[in-house]
């Protein structure tokens, strides 16, 4: 990967490098300090990005299981009515059971 930083002595090289090439290699010179400064750059906007998308990410999966979270709670009660209803003790047990086992297999699938 390309440097991501210009140094004082990168600069300072490509000066005296013109310096001693003269007038003739002047651009061959520039050009080529001005590609390295255009590949840090890159390197730095690639970083930047990477670690954006990173955040972008967990927040989402944060987002997403605190979704999970709320909507298993909401239908959790209605669910658990019918199923005491239905099957008692043991329904509601197996109801619950159903509810944890959906987010606990979210977020170990996430991670």
């Amino acid at each position: 990967m390309a440097e991501s930083r210009i140094s004082r002595e990168d600069v300072e090289s490509a000066v005296g490098a013109r310096r001693e090439l003269g007038d003739d290699l002047e651009p061959a010179v520039v050009d080529a300090f001005l590609d390295r400064v255009e590949r840090a750059i890159d390197t730095r906007v690639e970083t930047q990005l990477a670690e954006s998308r990173s955040r972008r990410g967990r927040r989402s999966n944060e987002n997403q299981r605190f979704a999970l979270a709320i909507v298993s709670l909401g239908t959790g009660i209605p669910i658990t009515a019918i199923a005491a209803e239905a099957g008692g003790i043991t329904g509601i047990g197996l109801a619950w059971l159903g509810i944890v086992g959906v987010n606990v297999a979210q977020r170990l699938g996430r991670d």
